[in-house]
């Protein structure tokens, strides 16, 4: 008989958020598979939980995935979490759900807390479609490459960001999507949450002068012409030769300077500056 793989929701921040479904899968299967075992530990003794554990992250997936599957194999039931929230959104685990389906082993889910939508649902965004990005890459060029990919989608955008990255992401961001609405939070469910809302550079200035702690999630305005009324209607590209003209710039640190006085991303005034160069050339 083959054993039954459970991804299993567990607390941001808050115990109390564990639900009483989780709680009694947790306290009933042969092991749970966790990032951090001490850190795991603190919730299973909470609940008076003890079912042994054994650490699956990002660094010994490979290699602890095949045994997970034997003990699967044998009829095992072994639960899945992560640190914080829903296992697989920016964590480790779908190497062992993918092997578990390729050999007809049920995964069942566990719902509970994601940062994610918890996030989205108190932003004050639109919700109805939305993309989920995740931790951006740590090299500033991986993260300008993947910035660039979504600068034109209309869908609102969800960031986790760390603390010690946070004012170079943000201020990159600003970059190369321009002067978004944006909601912030940190240390959600904790004693110290705390939410910034408004225009991301109201929230970066903000932010400069705070010291960084927790965990953040990032909700960003997906693009839009309405997105600043009275600067998306200027001319880019007027403004950038403007800027070449009277300050001595070069068109790539024009752009740069365009985007922060603009509010516009850095690919909208590119595109408008390559077409007025392609109907000067007409």
């Amino acid at each position: 008989m083959l054993g039954i793989l459970y991804v299993v929701a567990t607390p941001l921040g808050n115990l109390e958020d564990l639900s009483p479904r989780a709680a009694k899968i947790l306290g009933e299967v042969d092991l749970i598979a966790c990032e951090d075992t001490r850190h795991t530990r603190k919730l299973l003794n909470h609940f008076a939980i003890h079912t042994p554990t054994t650490s699956y992250h990002e660094h010994n997936e490979d290699a602890k995935a095949p045994a997970l599957m034997i003990r699967l194999q044998e009829g095992k039931r072994i639960a899945l979490v992560s640190d914080a929230g829903t296992p697989l959104l920016s964590d480790p685990g779908h190497r062992l759900v993918q092997a578990c389906r390729e050999n007809e082993i049920p995964v069942y889910p566990v719902p509970g807390p994601s940062a994610a939508t918890a996030a989205l649902s108190v932003s004050g965004l639109p919700a109805h479609r939305f993309l989920f990005i995740g931790f951006l890459p740590r090299r500033a060029a991986l993260q300008r490459a993947m910035l660039e990919q979504v600068s034109q989608q209309d869908s609102t955008l969800l960031f986790y960001i760390s603390p010690h990255g946070l004012l170079p992401t943000l201020k990159r961001i600003v970059e190369i999507l321009g002067n978004r609405r944006a909601f912030l939070i940190r240390e959600m469910t904790k004693l110290h949450e705390t939410h910034y809302f408004g225009r991301l550079k109201e929230v970066l200035t903000t932010l400069e002068q705070e010291p960084a702690r927790g965990e953040y999630t990032l909700v960003l305005e997906g693009q839009t012409s309405q997105e600043n009324p009275v600067t998306s209607q200027l001319d880019g590209a007027a403004y950038v030769a403007g800027l070449i003209e009277t300050r001595g710039l070069t068109q790539k640190e024009a752009i740069k300077q365009a985007t922060q006085e603009l509010g516009l991303s850095r690919r909208e005034i590119y595109d408008q500056v390559e077409a007025g160069k392609a109907r000067r050339r007409e």
